[in-house]
């Protein structure tokens, strides 16, 4: 069946009438549908604006703040789509009752992601820690970057961004390693049987009482860890700052060699074994 210019003029004005008869008959409540959307969105971010400046004056914590926000700004934009699509002419009860539907049916399909949110509800309420933590969780150590509805954003040592879901994170094992102010790092340290090693233990101790990095409070230790196969060893423990952890690691490492070297002490290394062949 062929169609000439026409039939398909008419098919076009009758379209263009019918768009006009919908604009004549809808026009109100689509510019004010528009209205609401404009005014609504700038209230939402005024709003929110507004809720963080109140929380910063009240100190209140910074990753709390975050997640009330991120929420909050969530929260009201759902209730603005509510009102724009109800002044289109969309049955609220019909809308909620479409919205609860799919709810339950996204909610099945992503369980894991309200699990995650679960999760960060209950790491905003009890605060096991904040941004700015050094922590340890699903097998990652890092600094909290920022602390999302559903993820925790953390700073490895290799600079490595680490996306980590909350839902986890809250029913796993959390190691917070700057909430106490203070972390031990722990150093072996083996010298030679034949040494004396009362004189070992001063050179060691002489290290860690040096480095201004160590805190002297706790005070650090170095202790005979074990008789082992062919050295003495010593546990060798300094505390300092969490975010000195690295620092004082490497030089007390490089620290404790250098000292027992001076002082002629010898660390004991393996010795090359002749292997003969039998045959």
């Amino acid at each position: 069946m062929q169609i000439t210019e026409t039939d398909a003029f008419k098919e076009a004005e009758g379209w263009i009438e019918k768009g006009m008869d919908y604009l004549v008959e809808n026009g109100p409540n689509l510019l004010w549908a528009i209205l609401i959307y404009i005014v609504g969105f700038w209230l939402v971010k005024r709003v929110v604006r507004g809720l963080r400046k109140v929380m910063q004056k009240s100190k209140y914590d910074e990753s709390l703040q975050r997640f009330l926000m991120n929420l909050i700004s969530w929260l009201l934009k759902i209730i603005l789509i509510i009102l724009v699509v109800s002044r289109l002419g969309v049955d609220i009860t019909m809308f909620a009752a479409i919205f609860a539907a799919a709810g339950l049916a996204v909610g099945l399909a992503l369980q894991g992601s309200l699990s995650n949110f679960a999760g960060g509800v209950l790491i905003a309420i009890f605060k096991p820690y904040r941004i700015g933590d050094l922590v340890e969780t699903q097998d990652i150590l890092g600094v909290v970057k920022d602390i999302d509805i559903f993820t925790t954003k953390m700073v490895t040592p290799q600079n490595k961004l680490a996306i980590v879901p909350n839902g986890p994170i809250a029913n796993g094992n959390i190691i917070n390693y700057t909430i106490e102010g203070k972390m031990r790092v722990d150093i072996v340290v083996g010298v030679a049987y034949e040494e004396d090693i009362k004189k070992a233990k001063e050179v060691l101790l002489s290290v860690l009482t040096s480095n201004p990095k160590v805190l002297q409070d706790p005070a650090p230790s170095v202790n005979v860890l074990e008789l082992a196969e062919s050295s003495v060893n010593f546990a060798v423990r300094p505390f300092c700052k969490p975010e000195d952890y690295w620092e004082v690691y490497f030089a007390t490492q490089e620290g404790c060699k250098l000292a027992l070297d001076a002082a002629g002490i010898e660390i004991p290394y393996p010795h090359a074994v002749e292997i003969r062949k039998k045959g």
